[in-house]
């Protein structure tokens, strides 16, 4: 049981930002990910939709003998996140609670941001978690799906990028947050721009690092950690023909990739 891989995945590449943290903090776990890159992004989509995607690939993760699910996308946990703990009996973990409940721990005024796409900030997910911890909390939510088209160009700096960030996130500052939470798993890639353009007296979370946290935690309580593997294995799949996968793969993971193995996901 203990050398079956973890499964994470996302919508396309933006949750190997997520990986890359759980592999610091388990860097001896075999990983599977998986990539939708053939319906990427999920973040305009229907719930609904993004919910039956979700299914298709859990399933075909749990056929794979994972020993637990990653949702690397916060789109895919708020659609699916309840209903699939329902469905399979392993453990399975998403990006949202961490991040919401990083942000109840370090906020001091009660007021908290959240920068997401578009489905997350219509599904409120944010807004549920924040209340399931202290219902006296006030979540103010601002989608920026311009800043994840940045990313997904390669535009990691600069003035273009600043201006951007900076239009995002004045909405929410002018309601005094002292927490932001990065809720779209491209953000971490900019978190040192973001964290700039808010300045000191705003904590900017990073749901990447809450969640790797999760994964370690519930590896060493379920007894299903890896001590020591010389060889852990990395296999990478993906739906899509002409994705970016191999280009900015590197760059949302930090080491290069060197075979994605191509599905067929019929939904």
């Amino acid at each position: 049981m203990k050398s079956r891989p973890i499964g994470v995945f996302d919508s396309g590449v933006g949750g190997l930002t997520v990986l890359r943290e759980v592999l610091k903090v388990v860097p001896n776990e075999n990983i599977l990910y998986f990539g939708d890159t053939a319906r990427v992004p999920y973040g305009p989509r229907d719930l609904s939709e993004v919910k039956k995607f979700v299914f298709k690939i859990t399933s075909f993760l749990y056929e794979k003998r994972v020993k637990l699910i990653v949702i690397a996308c916060n789109t895919s946990t708020a659609a699916a996140l309840s209903d699939l703990e329902i469905r399979f009996n392993i453990p399975i973990i998403g990006v949202i609670e961490p991040g919401a409940r990083a942000a109840a721990y370090v906020t001091k005024n009660r007021r908290v941001g959240v920068i997401a796409t578009k489905g997350t900030i219509k599904s409120k997910a944010y807004n549920i978690e924040i209340n399931k911890i202290d219902s006296s909390m006030r979540l103010y939510s601002q989608a920026a799906p311009l800043l994840v088209d940045c990313i997904e160009n390669g535009i990691l700096e600069g003035k273009k990028l600043q201006k951007l960030i900076k239009g995002y996130l004045k909405p929410l500052m002018k309601e005094s947050i002292d927490a932001l939470i990065l809720g779209c798993t491209h953000f971490p890639l900019v978190e040192k721009q973001i964290a700039s353009c808010c300045g000191d007296g705003i904590d900017v979370i990073n749901s990447a690092v809450e969640t790797a946290k999760d994964v370690q935690e519930i590896l060493i309580k379920e007894k299903l950690a890896i001590k020591a593997n010389s060889r852990p294995e990395r296999i990478f799949y993906e739906t899509g023909n002409n994705s970016k996968f191999f280009e900015v793969g590197k760059m949302f993971l930090g080491e290069e990739i060197k075979e994605v193995v191509r599905v067929n996901l019929e939904v």
